[in-house]
């Protein structure tokens, strides 16, 4: 008890004085002092009683305040969930072409440039074709000659002049010249490089002098009213992509977001990579240029006015998921733990199945060193 501790500390008080002093008088002074302590000390007690005898009459008794734990939360609204299969794309040209020479030949004019605006048969650049374009003089001016021939054996065969003979050989020889001269005008047509499609040239690698070969690239043309995004996708979600699912596609490098259709889903997976392509049809816009870089945000599930809380606050614990929830006792409030059925989630969020109840308070800062019952304050 208090009082004992005191006395105690008097005696010891004493006692250093004692052993450290000698003399009659000293010893007279050191009494004195003593009955004076031994009275302070008898007032202490009377003291300290009266307010133990107030404290318990009064009903008071002391108490270990409780803790306080600071959180925040926020209501649990109901929402619209969705789900995205994020996959990297590229701008394409649904008629994005590359164009070669039909017939080897030297190039005499090149006429077009990257940035040229073409169509269909408009003529990119000219071969040498001199040889077949004299043969093709050589033979028009035969057929001027088979072809006065064949009138005259013509008009003496309708005058009954003449053999049948004569007139067939005749008219033979004239047909066969002129289908000659037609097959020539195709191949001297050869020596022109033409473009298949409407669009603009984006390369040309054909210069004057040069000579050209078949199947070599010399001019890439794209029709940027028919660009599309090309993406490959896991084989994983082959069941899950169809065509027609709604999409979200991104281009980082021009800051635009559009939301649109797959307008086609492939039907074999690639034993490469183990993907199936997708294809997204773009709006006509000059801003999408080939081979831009697309984020495709496929949406394979999506539900509305469900409850979606941040996927950060779901706890785990011997298997269960559970969040905290503030809830009022009184004039106080407690943190209540709260089991829950989690759904898909995606990215920061999770679609709740059960367990929560809209209008509820989700504890969303501070929920980490709680306990079940814990008060708290926010």
């Amino acid at each position: 008890m208090k009082n004992g501790k005191v006395i105690i500390a008097i005696i010891s008080i004493i006692s250093i004085i004692l052993t450290s002093c000698g003399g009659g008088n000293a010893i007279e002074k050191k009494q004195a002092q003593l009955e004076k302590l031994k009275a302070e000390q008898a007032d202490l007690a009377i003291k300290v009683k009266t307010l133990e005898d107030e404290i318990k009459a009064g009903g008071a008794t002391i108490e270990k305040r409780e803790k306080v734990v600071n959180v925040a939360v926020t209501n649990v609204e109901t929402s619209n969930f969705k789900h995205f299969i994020d996959v990297q794309g590229r701008v394409d040209g649904d008629e994005n072409t590359t164009i070669s020479a039909k017939v080897p030949g030297l190039v005499l004019n090149v006429l077009a440039k990257p940035g040229s605006v073409v169509k269909a048969g408009q003529v990119l650049a000219e071969l040498d074709g001199n040889a077949i374009r004299k043969q093709i003089q050589s033979m028009e001016t035969n057929l001027s000659l088979v072809t006065e021939l064949y009138n005259k054996q013509k008009a003496l065969w309708e005058k009954q002049v003449g053999s049948e003979i004569q007139y067939k050989q005749a008219k033979t020889n004239k047909e066969s010249l002129e289908q000659q001269i037609a097959s020539m005008r195709e191949q001297l047509a050869m020596y022109k490089i033409t473009s298949p499609v409407n669009g603009t040239i984006d390369v040309v690698n054909l210069k004057v002098g040069q000579t050209a070969a078949p199947g070599m690239p010399y001019f890439s043309i794209v029709n940027f009213n028919k660009l599309k995004v090309k993406a490959d996708v896991a084989e994983s979600y082959a069941n899950k992509i169809k065509q027609g699912n709604d999409v979200v596609i991104t281009f980082p490098d021009i800051d635009k977001t559009i939301n649109t259709k797959i307008t086609y889903s492939g039907k074999g997976i690639s034993a490469l990579n183990r993907t199936f392509g997708v294809e997204v049809a773009l709006p006509s816009d000059d801003s999408y240029l080939p081979n831009m870089i697309a984020v495709v945000k496929i949406i394979d599930y999506a539900k509305n006015d469900v409850i979606v809380i941040p996927v950060n606050c779901i706890q785990n614990a011997d298997g269960e998921n559970f969040v905290y929830v503030a809830v009022k006792e009184g004039n106080r409030t407690i943190a209540k733990k709260r089991v829950v059925n989690v759904g898909v989630t995606y990215n920061d969020k999770a679609e709740i199945i059960g367990g929560l109840d809209k209008g509820e308070q989700l504890i969303t800062e501070g929920y980490s060193d709680l306990n079940d019952g814990e008060l708290i304050k926010f």
